[in-house]
This record gives C-alpha cells, sequence and structure tokens, in this order.
C-alpha cells in the first residue's frame, strides 16, 4: 500500500452539479433557476421579512411590552446543603464553588439559598443570601460577608 492506492470511500464524493451545460446535461437553459423573475437574475434576492412592497407583517402589528432584559441580574444560586461537602471553617466564595462545580456559566451574582441542613460553621463571602440560608448558617456557628451587589454588577 502507498500513496497512489489511496482513494476516498465510496459515496464520499459527488459529482459537481454543471449548471448551463447543454439540455441533455439536466440543468441547461436555466439552469435550475426557473423562469424570469428577480429570483432567476444575478444578484436576485429578497431581504428576509420584504413581501413584495406590501407593508410587511412586522410593521402592520402594533409593538406591545416592555423588556428589561439588559438590566438582568443572573445570579449563581447554591443551596446550604451543597456546602456540607467543604470542611468546617473553610472560606466559601465564587472562585471555590466553581472549582468545586457547584457554580457554572456567565453569573453577576453568587446567592446562597436555605435548601438542606448545615452542620459545620463556614465563612461565606457572597453578593447576597436568604433569609433562611442566614438563620441556618448563624446557627451552625458560621459567618457571612456579603458584598456590594452595584459594584459586582454595576447594575443595581
Amino acid at each position: 500500500m502507498n500513496l497512489t492506492n489511496l482513494k476516498p470511500r465510496p459515496g464520499a464524493k459527488h459529482r459537481v452539479k454543471r449548471l448551463g451545460c447543454g439540455e441533455s446535461s439536466g440543468h441547461g437553459k436555466t439552469s435550475g433557476k426557473g423562469h424570469k423573475g428577480q429570483k432567476a437574475r444575478s444578484g436576485g434576492s429578497i431581504r428576509l421579512g420584504f413581501e413584495g412592497g406590501q407593508m410587511p407583517l412586522i410593521r402592520r402589528v402594533p409593538k406591545r411590552g416592555f423588556n428589561n432584559a439588559q438590566f438582568k441580574i443572573r445570579f449563581g444560586a447554591v443551596n446550604v446543603r451543597d456546602l456540607s461537602r467543604f470542611d468546617a471553617g473553610t472560606e466559601i466564595d465564587e472562585p471555590l464553588l466553581r472549582a468545586s462545580g457547584l457554580v457554572r456559566g456567565t453569573i453577576d451574582a453568587l446567592k446562597i439559598l436555605g435548601v438542606g441542613e448545615v452542620t459545620k460553621s463556614f465563612t461565606i463571602i457572597a453578593d447576597s443570601v436568604s433569609a433562611s440560608a442566614r438563620e441556618k448558617i448563624e446557627k451552625a456557628g458560621g459567618t457571612i460577608t456579603l458584598k456590594s451587589l452595584k459594584a459586582v454588577t454595576g447594575k443595581l
């Protein structure tokens, strides 16, 4: 076996569609473009939503509502039950939670939620903490340090 014997797998290569090469080619005369009209011309494509000069649907339908999505704060939520995997006395912050896989993706702020129980004391640095989570963490002897959401997100 050498380089001269190498060939692509059967069916991997396709014949090039030869447009305008006579009637017997199957793609002669109009070259698969149909008869005349805008779409048969060179550069003859119409923009998305164009309806031939008729007022387009997007302009006929009234606009309603309000979208404030660009100011939304995306919280990375972590429940207190998930903190039990860390040793007592650990300082828990976003980089540690990311390294352990509890927080993924793009977030603006970190929030601790109160689902589950806490048996160990932690030092938690977060942007927001729910009332039930705060109660459980402080009851277990932990401390919470809140960062300013405005400083973190620039949105509030």
